[in-house]
């Protein structure tokens, strides 16, 4: 458009189309849609369920290649996937993160009041201050362990987001293994006679935390546990067990047949538990002052071979028939709490 003296008005100069004109319709379809229904959290990638599923099927489709005597298309051979036979300290250890997160407000101040070394104390923000969370605050305060004010999310993370952490968490270095001869020793020289846990095959560290507590509870002096094919000492553990791992002791065999020989030559009853023992648990053939090592298989494969026929006696707990079997923790505490009559009676 141009003005009366014949010069293009400003402003009014239309600009040339680079291209064909076209229209609007099927631009805003989708606005008015409205949004998708939320995929699940296995279907986002960023979400840790659906890292976990990612992680899962790389981890099959890497067995199925094995299994079919395939390799990667780079030409390496498989990596062979980690298993829970290890235990989680060693898994950790060997990833670079060797700390453990104890977690829970019994675990926490338990640990804290066995002087248990910490690098850290986490604590949720605007937490419900109880006697236990005051407790925990003046013993890191007294010992100078750094408290660390965190938001909830952060402290799920930490630990670990399927822990129930009530609040707090503890971050300590990995736990310290006794030698099994060395507790055995030092329960004897203290006077006591000794009564002491192994474990065969026990992956779940929920059973070593519950074992741990039962054997705290009825008199025990220890736990054993064998360097491979068993749960370590995790926070899991020590969350199970509510603080009785701060008092019991656990150690590491590096072969559990043969500790169980030498237990033997140091005039210990060994006792099995096993679904099929010959022995029932109301006739233990055990003295009031005779000292014992109780053994705990997996509730799947019971005890094997070898340290079955390396146990004095293999006992059955009496359960009703329609019961397959114990969970493992529950069957050493039903043992533990056996024996533990069995010596206050005949003091």
């Amino acid at each position: 458009m141009k003005s009366s003296s014949g010069k293009p008005r400003p402003g009014a100069v239309r600009k040339a189309s680079k291209g064909k004109q076209v229209g609007s319709g099927g631009q805003g379809r989708q606005a008015l849609e409205g949004r998708k229904p939320t995929p699940k959290a296995e279907d986002r990638p960023y979400h840790p369920a659906g890292k976990r599923k990612i992680a899962k099927d790389r981890l099959e489709a890497a067995q199925e290649r094995g299994g079919k005597g395939g390799a990667p298309s780079n030409g390496r051979s498989p990596r062979k996937p980690e298993t829970s036979t290890k235990p989680q300290a060693q898994r950790r250890a060997k990833s670079g993160d060797e700390s453990e997160v104890v977690t829970g407000r019994n675990s926490v101040v338990e640990a804290l009041r066995a002087k248990i070394p910490a690098t850290a104390l986490y604590i949720a923000t605007r937490i419900e201050y109880d006697d236990r969370v005051k407790e925990v605050l003046s013993l890191a305060t007294s010992r100078g362990i750094p408290i660390l004010e965190v938001m909830r999310p952060e402290l799920d993370r930490i630990a670990g987001f399927d822990s129930v952490h009530q609040g707090l968490a503890l971050k300590v270095p990995p736990y310290e293994y006794a030698h099994p001869l060395e507790l055995l020793d030092k329960v004897t020289a203290s006077g006591r006679a000794p009564l002491l846990v192994a474990l065969d095959g026990i992956t779940d560290p929920r059973n070593l935390g519950a074992i741990i507590r039962s054997v705290a509870a009825f008199g025990g002096q220890g736990v054993i546990v064998p360097q491979r094919r068993s749960v370590g000492v995790t926070a899991s553990a020590w969350k199970t067990s509510a603080g009785a791992a701060a008092r019991t002791p656990v150690a590491m065999a590096s072969n559990l047949n043969q500790t169980i020989k030498a237990f033997k030559e140091r005039g210990v009853f060994v006792l099995g538990l096993d679904g099929d023992g010959e022995v029932s648990l109301h006739g233990l053939p055990i003295g009031p002052k005779e000292p014992v090592l109780v053994v705990v298989g997996s509730e799947g494969k019971g005890l094997s071979r070898l340290v079955t026929e390396n146990c004095d006696a293999v006992v059955s707990i009496p359960i009703s028939k329609s019961t397959e079997s114990l969970n493992a923790g529950i069957a050493a505490s039903v043992t533990l709490y056996e024996i533990s009559k069995i010596r206050s009676a005949k003091k």
